[in-house]
């Protein structure tokens, strides 16, 4: 615990190897409780694979994981994500054929224990838990558009509604803003902001651009050659040699 707030994620020496390449190699990380925290690095650095430890997408070849204070590490991902752990991945996962309003009432039907029936009408089920996600990620006046049918950063939106629809107290993003335009990235990551914030979410995100790093993060991890380097302010990272050096000087792609 540091500054009075808890450590809502922990991973103690977390390790995995594919082979003979050492994807993340004994990476000990700690979140805090309503942060919002970035994670960058050059490509294969282990970012989205250190994502996938947490949740349990990729087993881990050793080391564990903490989620406050329970361990996580080999628990199912289903039972990782009713704890309260979310996440949007690099390429959106929609039900592209059901509305807007469908994909997040799914999430939230799923929450509450309930089975969703794609064969009967469901459209009251949890309408006003729904209509309020689609309030707080600006798709209110998409709510009947069918999710293929959406522009890709609504789509970004709408990926990040139903992960609010588990009700998330750790937002886990990779690349929210890639394959949308400048101005589309700041908007959302105002809006993930803005949500952190409205319902003490606690973020963490892995991106490549820059300035949205500086401009949004709490605070940054390094990571390189599956290791996390240093840890710091945007400030503290923006100005460290060994970071200059090794990431912010290399050609992004």
């Amino acid at each position: 615990m540091k500054g009075g707030k808890s450590v809502i994620l922990k991973t103690v020496d977390l390790v995995k190897d594919f082979g003979s390449l050492q994807a993340v190699s004994y990476v000990n990380l700690e979140i805090e409780e309503g942060e919002v925290r970035a994670i960058i690095g050059p490509n294969g650095a282990g970012k989205s694979t250190l994502l996938d430890l947490v949740t349990t997408r990729s087993r881990p070849s050793g080391g564990k994981v903490y989620f406050k204070g329970r361990e996580i590490t080999h628990l199912p991902s289903f039972e990782i994500a009713s704890m309260g752990i979310g996440r949007c991945f690099q390429v959106s996962k929609l039900f592209p054929e059901l509305t807007a309003f469908e994909n997040i009432q799914i999430s939230s039907i799923s929450k509450s224990g309930k089975v969703y029936n794609v064969y009967s009408s469901m459209n009251g089920t949890m309408r006003r838990e729904v209509t309020d996600i689609l309030d707080s990620v600006g798709l209110r006046e998409m709510t009947d558009e069918l999710a293929g049918c959406l522009s890709y950063g609504d789509q970004r939106r709408l990926e990040i509604g139903i992960t609010l629809g588990l009700q998330p107290s750790l937002l886990l993003l990779d690349e929210p803003t890639a394959g949308v335009s400048r101005a589309e990235g700041h908007q959302l990551m105002g809006l993930v902001k803005n949500l952190a914030v409205a319902k003490s979410i606690t973020v963490v995100f892995i991106e490549h651009d820059m300035d949205m790093v500086f401009k949004y993060a709490e605070r940054v991890s390094v990571m390189h050659l599956g290791q996390v380097i240093t840890t710091g302010t945007p400030e503290e990272i923006r100005n460290d040699e060994t970071v200059r050096r090794i990431y912010l000087g290399e050609t992004e792609s």
